[in-house]
This record gives structure tokens, C-alpha cells and sequence, in this order.
């Protein structure tokens, strides 16, 4: 199988091996240029994945510094209940928040299985869907 044509940003040439009947890999393909940017423009919105553990963790001690605030008197219960609520409401935009982190990732991932088996079919793979 042949070497891909492109070049690097480092200058060298490209030491994937190229499609079939193309002489680029599928990063430096000209007809898949829009999906590696859809790809890259994904990556920089989605955030880590610490992220919601750390504000996770964060209501966490918030509420329960709250809890113990009502317990020994330092704080109206009214007050409290009306700071929890909305703590509640706030822990579950981080619950949706992460899940729909979890559905892009499959979605990417089952991209490139799909792309994986198209460019497997190509070089007349054994593998058959």
C-alpha cells in the first residue's frame, strides 16, 4: 500500500498509509476537510472531563456547609431551602451537561468506526457488516 502524500506541519511527509485508490491517509484527503473540522470545532467546546466532577463535587460541599449551617443555627431554614433549590437546579444542568458530552463522544466514536470499516471495505477487508 502506498504512502501518504501530504506533508506535516512539521514539514515532513505524511507516514500514514494512504487510502485506497487515493494517495492521501484520511487526515490530509482533501474530500474529508470539512469533516475533520467539524471534528476539531467539537473538541474545543466540549471541556474536560474533570470538569463536571470538580463542580460536582463543589455542590456537594456547598450543600452540605448548608446543611450544617441550619443544623447549629448559623442559618435560616428558609434561606437555606430557597439556596438548596437552586443548588438542585444547578446540579442538574451539570447532569445534562454530561450527558450530552457522553452522547457527542459516541457520536464521534461510532463516526470513526463507521469511517474505519468504509476505509477497511476499500482495501477488500474480511471484515464484512
Amino acid at each position: 500500500m502506498a504512502r501518504c502524500a501530504g506533508i506535516t506541519a512539521a514539514g515532513d511527509r505524511c507516514k500514514a498509509e494512504a487510502m485506497p485508490e487515493a494517495q492521501w491517509c484520511w487526515n490530509h484527503h482533501p474530500d474529508y476537510e470539512q469533516a475533520r473540522r467539524r471534528r476539531a470545532s467539537k473538541g474545543g467546546k466540549r471541556g474536560g472531563r474533570g470538569r463536571p466532577q470538580a463542580e460536582l463535587s463543589d455542590i456537594k460541599r456547598r450543600l452540605s456547609e448548608l446543611a450544617d449551617d441550619v443544623l447549629e443555627g448559623r442559618q435560616d431554614k428558609a434561606v437555606a431551602a430557597v439556596a438548596s433549590q437552586v443548588l438542585n437546579v444547578y446540579l442538574r444542568a451539570v447532569s445534562v451537561e454530561m450527558k450530552l458530552k457522553e452522547q457527542f463522544e459516541l457520536v464521534e466514536r461510532l463516526e470513526s468506526l463507521e469511517e474505519g470499516l468504509e476505509q477497511s471495505r476499500g482495501r477488500g477487508s474480511r471484515w464484512r457488516a
